[in-house]
């Protein structure tokens, strides 16, 4: 009976995780992003509704009413935790639609949640924490208004022909063939609610335009609906200001302004391309490294539903923000219901009015919607399993992006935990190693020069890391002698603007239940008598822990002291050793903060003022951020010190962490043409906290012992196979363990 108990223990735990592998596959379509049939059958429904009078988003007028963006709504939390810890019947899926409804006397925009897919039938407006209104004018850029933006551009470019012609050495907006100009436009649109004014600055149209500046901005008031009443307000060339472009015709052709001349362009010479240059020792005729599947991937994928080594989550890529992991669990138990990626940001300097204008919030780009396709060997390994994705943001039918994300399993090429034991006579008692595998979730943003990299990696031993590198092209702006207080010349007329990047993700935890808690961990100095030697101190670190019973208390804010370690925990639930199982958060940043508090445009950015806030989980605050706070920082739909200011208890409740992490950047020489990744990546780590026993990563049958035996030569004890192939290596494992004198 003794030895029936045990085994009766077993198999019942074995059945309580599969239990739970059951509903956590059965809930994970609750999370899946939209189908294009149900976008299709969503639009249709729209513009079958006569009262909404509803035209194509393409069509060429800014006076209509036409559909912005059709994405997911989330279910309720406390009904979506039904499917998933009961396997109870999932909730209806809903569709969020954003409406611009410009064809009226008083244009608005408007949200609504439809139901049901993916055969809707009705639908009701949707609104936002407190009520507030979405105000029209911070709707975000549409693809028409670029169309009429480029209108004002050709006449404006027209009329400076003589200037930006002789300025570049022959570059124009119009009329032209392999020497054209482009132009990039910055945001926020203006200095105040209720404005739509934008500089835009004009480049060369070569490759790599983002670091071609030609010294032009001009500021374009387009409020009004009706382009034709769009008014120049201001014109900068070459370090001078302008209340016209006929001001600065006149002033040019009368030798008043001091002009510009760019050096001769040569195609063949552009600093801004990819085509390698410079001299390499690497063999160009010899591959690098690759990743291999001996036997195949390890990794099962079932539509949104992930499981690897113990983990499973479900998954989807918001259109206006990107990338999400829901319900996450590890061995069955859930550790996390949602951990998303919130908002991007970068924040700038400079002398030109551009630059000083930028403070770009890439939702408001529709961020999630910009992941294009990814390079097999370059962007992930061959090896990786794609997936396509699709959108619909500005457009009358839903966009494929093929190839946008992809999951994968790579080894570190460093071990996950290793030990070598030696006798200290030349030899060994046991070696002992775990090869570190991990799985990487993945896709990409690229919002106009920027690009990120999104990543999600799960490891053997309950580690779950969130991490982003930044990449692309630097925004640049045209060199003045006062722009090197902002930043770094990078080539000729060429400024590198210095920026802060701050990316923000929400991190639902449920660690072992809805009931959490939320501790500080920091050491003090003590001192005391020796106890076996009187006459001395000893003077060591105590741990000092601050249980944080409300939401301020664990708002923690830049520029004070972070604690050492971050700790969420049930108070209800323990592991073997009677500590409350846990989790904690560990930052990999180096974030501060962007602007004084309360300055403007930093009401609409508030959650920047955290590296760390936590708050009690509410489904009225899903989100830190909105589409609509580039083009309204001022006045924010949704304020996320919101969240913290009614100051509610954090003890033994449903609690979310809001994380902020995010690095400065002075632009340097190395970054022509590209940033490149080293060094620009930031993050975060969910780290075990007593939530195991021992660490999980014993289960893996990959562990590696080698003994010597009573031969002389090594024992080794492996419970997988030994890869041997001409992908891998030709050579068998070897390890001999001694060292000595030579």
């Amino acid at each position: 009976m003794r030895l029936l108990y045990p085994l009766l223990l077993a198999v019942l735990a074995s059945s309580v995780v599969s239990g739970r592998r059951d509903w956590a596959h059965h809930g994970a379509p609750m999370f899946a992003d939209l189908t294009v049939r149900e976008m299709k059958a969503v639009r249709a429904y729209f513009h079958g509704l006569p009262q909404l009078g509803l035209t194509d988003a393409r069509s060429k007028t800014l006076k209509k009413n036409s559909i912005l963006l059709i994405e997911l709504h989330l279910p309720r939390k406390h009904e979506a935790l039904r499917a998933l810890d009961r396997g109870q019947a999932k909730p209806q899926r809903q569709a969020r639609v954003v409406v611009q409804f410009g064809n009226q006397t008083k244009p608005n925009i408007t949200e609504y949640i439809v139901s049901p897919l993916p055969s809707p039938t009705s639908h009701e407006i949707k609104t936002f924490k407190g009520n507030r209104p979405i105000q029209f004018d911070s709707r975000p850029i549409t693809a028409t208004e670029y169309v009429h933006i480029v209108a004002i551009l050709e006449k404006i470019s027209t009329k400076a022909q003589k200037i930006l012609f002789e300025t570049t050495g022959g570059f124009s907006f119009t009329n032209c063939t392999n020497r054209c100009l482009t132009f990039s436009d910055i945001a926020p649109r203006g200095v105040g609610p209720g404005e739509r004014r934008s500089w835009i600055m004009l480049q060369k149209f070569v490759e790599g335009y983002f670091i071609h500046p030609v010294g032009f901005e001009v500021l374009i008031n387009h409020q009004d609906l009706d382009p034709e009443k769009w008014t120049v307000e201001k014109v900068w060339y070459n370090g001078q200001y302008f209340d016209s472009v006929e001001e600065l015709v006149a002033k040019y052709e009368a030798g008043d302004v001091e002009k510009a001349k760019l050096p001769e362009h040569d195609d063949d010479d552009l600093y801004s391309t990819y085509i390698p240059r410079g001299h390499s020792n690497t063999p160009s005729d010899i591959h690098g490294p690759k990743l291999v599947e001996p036997q195949g991937p390890r990794y099962h994928i079932d539509h949104n539903f992930i499981e690897y080594a113990g983990w499973s989550f479900a998954y989807r890529v918001r259109s206006s923000a990107g990338l999400q992991i829901f319900d996450l669990r590890f061995n069955g138990e859930r550790i996390a219901y949602e951990i998303s990626l919130q908002e991007a940001i970068a924040i700038y300097s400079g002398d030109t009015p551009a630059a000083m204008q930028t403070k770009y919030i890439d939702a408001g780009w529709a961020m999630g919607t910009s992941t294009f396709e990814l390079a097999p060997g370059i962007d992930c390994p061959e090896i990786a399993t794609f997936v396509d994705l699709y959108h619909y943001y500005d457009t009358d039918k839903p966009v494929r992006y093929k190839n946008a994300l992809c999951i994968f399993e790579m080894t570190t090429g460093m071990a996950l935990r290793r030990h070598f034991n030696s006798d200290f006579e030349g030899g060994y008692n046991f070696y002992g190693g775990l090869e570190n595998t991990v799985l990487v979730v993945r896709t990409t943003s690229t919002v106009y020069n920027y690009d990120y990299i999104w990543d999600f990696h799960f490891y053997q031993n309950g580690v779950m890391e969130s991490k982003v590198s930044a990449t692309g092209y630097i925004h640049a702006t045209f060199f003045t002698p006062n722009g090197l207080h902002y930043g770094t010349k990078v080539y000729n007329y060429v400024l590198g603007n210095l920026h802060t990047h701050l990316i923000h993700y929400k991190v639902d935890l449920d660690i072992a239940g809805r009931e959490n808690s939320f501790e500080s961990m920091d050491l003090k100095f003590v001192n005391f008598t020796n106890p076996w030697s009187p006459k001395n101190t000893i003077v060591q670190s105590k741990l000092h822990r601050t249980q944080h019973k409300t939401e301020r208390s664990a708002a923690f804010r830049f520029g004070k002291k972070f604690p050492r370690y971050v700790h969420f925990y049930n108070a209800n639930e323990k592991n073997k050793w009677g500590h409350e199982k846990g989790y904690r958060i560990q930052f990999n940043s180096h974030a501060y903060s962007v602007l004084p508090r309360g300055w403007r445009e930093e009401n609409g950015i508030s959650w920047s003022r955290y590296p760390l806030a936590v708050t009690r989980h509410k489904d009225s605050e899903q989100t830190s951020s909105s589409i609509y706070t580039q083009n309204d920082p001022w006045e924010p739909v949704v304020s996320f010190e919101d969240y913290i200011r009614n100051n509610e208890d954090i003890v033994n409740q449903d609690l979310v962490a809001w994380v902020t992490v995010g690095f400065l950047h002075v632009p340097h020489s190395e970054d022509i043409p590209n940033t490149a990744t080293p060094g620009n990546s930031v993050g975060f780590f969910l780290r075990p906290f007593n939530f195991f026993n021992e660490d999980p990563s014993l289960a893996s049958k990959s562990t590696v012992i080698v003994r010597p035996g009573k031969d002389g030569k090594p024992k080794v004890q492996r419970w997988t196979p030994e890869v041997v192939g001409h992908c891998v290596t030709d050579k068998p494992f070897f390890f001999n363990g001694t060292y000595a004198g030579v």
